[in-house]
C-alpha cells in the first residue's frame, strides 16, 4: 500500500513540475525532466529490496533494452506526426515501439552492447526529430489542464508498474521505461501547441534518455557487486551530471535568444 501512494505521489509531483517547467521555459526542458528516470529509477530501487539485488541488475539490464524501445516509439511518432494528426501519430509510434519489443524481448545482450543499442538508437531518434522551431500559437491551458495531466500519468504508471511486477525481470526491464510521461505530456502540448511544441517536448526526452541510459548501466554492473547505497548513489550522480549539462546548455541558448 505504502508503494502504491509513493508512485502516485511521485508521478503527480513529476508531471507537474513537468508541466509547469514547461510553461515557463518551453517543452524542450520539460522534456529533459521528463526524461529521467524519476519513475523507473524507484522502482528499481524496490525491486532490489524486496526481490533482491540479483533481480535488480537483470531488471536494469532488460531496461536498457526498453529504451531501444522507447526511442523507437519516438522515431514512429515523429514520422506519424509529420504524415497524420494527433492520435494516429501516436498509433505509429505505439506500432514501432511494439515491434521493436518484439524483436529485443528474444535477445539477451551484454550491458555493453545493450548500451550502445541505446545510444545508436536514440542518435538516429534525434536526427529524425531534427530542430522544430519555435512556434507562436499557444492555447492559454484551462484550469483542468494540471489536476488531469497528473491524473492521467498517475493512472497509467500504476497500471503498467502494477503489471509489470508480475512478469519477471526481464519483463519488467522491458516495460519499465515505456513513455507513459512523454505520451501525458505530448498529447497536451500538441493540443495546446500543436506538433511542433510536442515535437520539442519529444527531443528534450530523447535528449534526457542518455543520462536515463547511465543510470542503469552504472545499476546494472554496480547492484549485484557493492551496496545498494552506493550503486544508486553513483547512478543518480551519473545521470544528474549528464542531464545537467544539457540543462545547462540549452538554458544558456534560451538566454542568449532573448
Amino acid at each position: 500500500m505504502n508503494y502504491f501512494l509513493f508512485k502516485i505521489i511521485l508521478t503527480s509531483l513529476l508531471i507537474g513540475i513537468a508541466t509547469l517547467a514547461a510553461r515557463r521555459w518551453g517543452e524542450t526542458v520539460a522534456g529533459l525532466i521528463v526524461g529521467l528516470p524519476l519513475k523507473s529509477g524507484p522502482t528499481s530501487i524496490f525491486f532490489a529490496l524486496e526481490q533482491g539485488p540479483a533481480f535488480a541488475a537483470d531488471a536494469a539490464r532488460a531496461t536498457l533494452l526498453g529504451l531501444v524501445a522507447t526511442a523507437a516509439f519516438f522515431i514512429g511518432y515523429t514520422v506519424g506526426l509529420r504524415k497524420f494528426k494527433g492520435v494516429a501519430a501516436f498509433g505509429t509510434g505505439l506500432l514501432a515501439y511494439l515491434l521493436a519489443m518484439s524483436v529485443l524481448s528474444s535477445i539477451t545482450p551484454s550491458v555493453g552492447i545493450a548500451a550502445l543499442m541505446v545510444v545508436l538508437t536514440l542518435i538516429t531518434a534525434l536526427l529524425i526529430l531534427g530542430t522544430p522551431d519555435e512556434e507562436a500559437i499557444h492555447i492559454p491551458p484551462p484550469w483542468w489542464d494540471l489536476p488531469l495531466r497528473m491524473l492521467t500519468a498517475a493512472t497509467l504508471v500504476t497500471a503498467i508498474t502494477g503489471a509489470a511486477q508480475a512478469l519477471g525481470p526481464k519483463w519488467s526491464g522491458l516495460i519499465s521505461p515505456f513513455p507513459v510521461f512523454t505520451c501525458v505530456m505530448a498529447i497536451f502540448s500538441y493540443s495546446q501547441g500543436g506538433p511542433k511544441a510536442a515535437l520539442r517536448l519529444m527531443r528534450g526526452v530523447a535528449t534526457a534518455l542518455f543520462a536515463f541510459t547511465a543510470f542503469f548501466v552504472v545499476v546494472a554492473l554496480l547492484v549485484d557487486n557493492t551496496t545498494l547505497l552506493l550503486a544508486y548513489g553513483l547512478a543518480t550522480v551519473t545521470a544528474l551530471g549528464i542531464n545537467g549539462l544539457s540543462l545547462t546548455r540549452i538554458l544558456h541558448k534560451k538566454r542568449a535568444e532573448l
